[in-house]
């Protein structure tokens, strides 16, 4: 029976007559003997110490909170006690999650979970995993995209009388938290020693002092600690984030970056840099976050006072907490780019000195920042993955003080144009500073740019341990080198497209076209990509190329880069020109993710005109299929031989693969463990089956290992009437 709920709320459940529940008292007044037969809530046991099962699955064991925390995407378990066994023939009940004031169902803030006999994952249920006696035992999926925070739990039981709900009980409150363990989740990381560090580390190492001496010192993040949890959900509340927005890791990163400083909306920590700490705490001072956070929550009212990465120390926290995977990171020579062109403009006086009066933008000993990590299907492929947010209030954003989420892949390409405040970070590490004489008739003369000042070095701290960890080369190229120009010229372009474009330096180049196309790929062994250069003009030019292959998740997240090439392209008037890169296996089977997706950037200068020519596309490498094919007659009551093959491509042995085979009408699903196929050679599995239905039917067989999946293999077959 399917039981189709529709509740609307004008107001909190919990107050409006008519929906609370239809308590005991109330059924008192009838006579009616079968009242004592309805099915009615005793008691839900929610399994919610960290030594139980909830809590340790959910890697939540840790949080200093008596309540039940469990991440979305993933199963966790409650036992219901009634007054009666439960009878699935006749009675009726469902769970009821709900959040805020005004709970609504397509808001994500009224959650109703009928109880099903299987759970889908992706999306919310409920299934009962065991009875005894009065008690049912529930195993509840939450969906991998629902909202975090804290939502209130109801059991509504359908009886003749109408709907009995248990009442109002905090003990059963549910915190859902972003889960980095689960693949459908957007904050998902493949890597467990990462999700330790970035997730469970609640304990980090600051890197300051400057790019000749660096300095370090520890940060206790306490993201674990009492009342910290309730501290972070308040600070969206603060922000006023809707709560319809409180699943998706953009938009919580984007208002807590706002939050996290007092400027403009009285967030968390006031700022000061003019060595004045009246009334407050030196930012040096602090030894972690949770005293900031804490104060914060009972005040209400900023808390003084903090610097770069006191800012960075807070919001590590703030992310960590609630499931979204950071890191702390530290930019020497840091430019702050105050009117966002891309370039430092200092301006020199007659003798040369820098004049402070014109003068705004500014270069920072170091400046620490965070990272978070999610996919961002906001933006094209490929550039998921790290991203940078920052709560220290150095310039507006859409008129707040706020930075971020900029992708770290796309500020290292110059990609500058996908949001949010990527030319503002470009700038920050990776910024020419234009010197310029100011002429007592008012020409401007650039006396000298430098191009290797800004973000010498860009550090975090190392996975599982306290060293320094050199991330320079995710934000930026080698200083100096041709592609480090390429992606500043690439930034300019784009950077230009959305000013006016008075600069016509920078104007798209017309007369050259570029294209570039991959041959058909597969896993294990070598391909080639080739780009090609049509010069429409009649002059001759040379074209400085620059090729980064990178291996992404199929969500676009990119995990790491196993491919650099440049070389310069003569290209001929009026002519093409077509250049082949070898991309071999052995440079990217090392890092490959089981969907084996690469993701190919592509820019060159035309070095004769200065006009840049970007492209960027995603290939998916062609994965070794299973071989399936039958022995003997296929007819229906007949035993007949299915067998199934697979021939290792990979230069590697597989380890511990699993097979599995179906076929609906010919076979049951069966599954079989083979320990090891070394490289090169073939694993040949047969089984015997008795098909039972005549007519066309398939077989689907599939192959998993740790070094390889989605590895599939299907054949169509015609069984015969006997």
């Amino acid at each position: 029976m399917l039981l189709t709920l529709k509740i609307s709320f004008e107001g909190p459940m919990e107050k409006r007559p008519g929906i609370k529940d239809t308590s005991e008292k109330k059924a008192g007044k009838h006579t009616d003997t079968r009242k004592k037969d309805y099915l009615r809530v005793e008691d839900i046991y929610m399994f919610k110490d960290p030594h139980e099962i909830n809590k340790q699955e959910h890697h939540t064991d840790k949080y200093y909170n008596p309540k039940l925390i469990v991440r979305r995407g993933q199963s966790f378990q409650i036992q219901i006690y009634f007054n009666r066994p439960y009878k699935p023939e006749t009675d009726r009940f469902w769970l009821e999650f709900l959040m805020g004031r005004y709970p609504q169902q397509n808001k994500g803030t009224y959650i109703p979970i009928l109880v099903g006999n299987v759970l889908k994952p992706g999306q919310w249920g409920a299934k009962i995993i065991h009875r005894e006696n009065n008690s049912i035992r529930l195993s509840i999926m939450s969906s991998p995209t629902c909202i975090i925070g804290k939502f209130r739990l109801y059991v509504a039981v359908l009886t003749p009388f109408g709907i009995l709900r248990t009442r109002r009980n905090s003990a059963t409150d549910t915190y859902i938290l972003f889960n980095p363990w689960c693949q459908m989740d957007a904050v998902y990381l493949d890597d467990e020693k990462e999700r330790e560090e970035y997730v469970l580390n609640d304990i980090g190492i600051v890197f300051h002092g400057n790019v000749e001496d660096i300095k370090s010192r520890s940060w206790s993040y306490g993201q674990f600690e009492e009342n910290v949890l309730d501290a972070c959900l308040f600070l969206m509340d603060k922000a006023e984030l809707e709560l319809s927005g409180r699943g998706n890791p953009i938009k919580i990163c984007r208002v807590a970056s706002a939050v996290i400083n007092s400027r403009d909306d009285n967030g968390v920590i006031a700022g000061s840099w003019n060595n004045s700490y009246d009334y407050g705490v030196a930012p040096s001072a602090w030894t972690g976050s949770v005293d900031i956070l804490l104060e914060y929550y009972s005040s209400k009212q900023p808390v003084r006072y903090g610097q770069c990465w006191v800012f960075a120390g807070v919001f590590n926290t703030f992310l960590r907490c609630l499931g979204i995977p950071a890191r702390l990171v530290t930019n020497y020579s840091s430019a702050h780019d105050n009117n966002a062109n891309l370039r430092l403009d200092f301006f020199l006086d007659d003798e040369g000195k820098v004049d402070t009066r014109l003068t705004k933008d500014s270069v920072w000993n170091y400046h620490c920042w965070n990272e978070a990590w999610m996919t961002r299907p906001d933006l094209p492929v490929g550039f998921g993955g790290w991203q940078v947010v920052d709560g220290t209030p150095q310039e507006t954003s859409d008129g707040m003080y706020r930075c971020g989420p900029a992708s770290v892949q796309a500020i290292k390409h110059g990609h500058v144009c996908f949001q949010f405040d990527s030319p503002f970070v470009y700038a920050e590490v990776n910024s020419d500073i234009f010197y310029t004489k100011m002429e007592k008739n008012g020409t401007q003369v650039v006396e000298k740019i430098d191009t290797t000042h800004i973000g010498q070095l860009i550090v975090t701290k190392e996975v599982g341990g306290d060293r320094m960890m050199d991330i320079t080369a995710e934000y930026k190229f080698r200083e100096g080198s041709d592609e480090e120009r390429l992606a500043l010229e690439t930034a300019v372009m784009y950077g230009v497209k959305k000013q006016s474009i008075q600069d016509t330096t920078y104007q798209p180049q017309t007369d050259v076209e570029m294209d570039f196309q991959a041959q058909k790929a597969v896993l294990g062994n070598d391909f080639k990509v080739t780009i090609t250069f049509r010069n429409k003009s009649r002059n001759s030019y040379t074209a400085t190329t620059y090729l980064s292959g990178n291996i992404v998740f199929y969500t676009g997240v990119t995990k790491s880069e196993f491919k650099k090439h440049s070389f310069s392209a003569k290209l001929q008037p009026s002519s093409s020109s077509s250049f082949d890169i070898v991309i071999k296996s052995s440079e990217y089977m090392s890092d490959l993710l089981e969907q084996a997706s690469f993701h190919f950037f592509v820019t060159a200068r035309i070095n004769e005109t200065g006009k840049i020519l970007a492209m960027q596309k995603a290939i998916v490498l062609e994965i070794p299929t299973l071989r399936i094919k039958t022995k003997g007659e296929l007819v229906a009551g007949k035993e007949t031989s299915v067998i199934v093959e697979f021939t290792n491509p990979l230069k590697q042995t597989l380890e511990n693969v699993t097979l599995r085979l179906e076929g609906p009408g010919v076979l049951r699903t069966i599954k079989k463990q083979f320990g090891r196929i070394p490289m090169n050679s073939t694993l040949t599995w047969e089984i015997k089956c008795i098909p039972m239905r005549p007519g066309l039917r398939k077989l689907i067989a599939s192959l998993s290992c740790d070094a390889l999946r989605h590895v599939y293999g299907e054949l169509n077959v015609q069984i015969q009437k006997p």
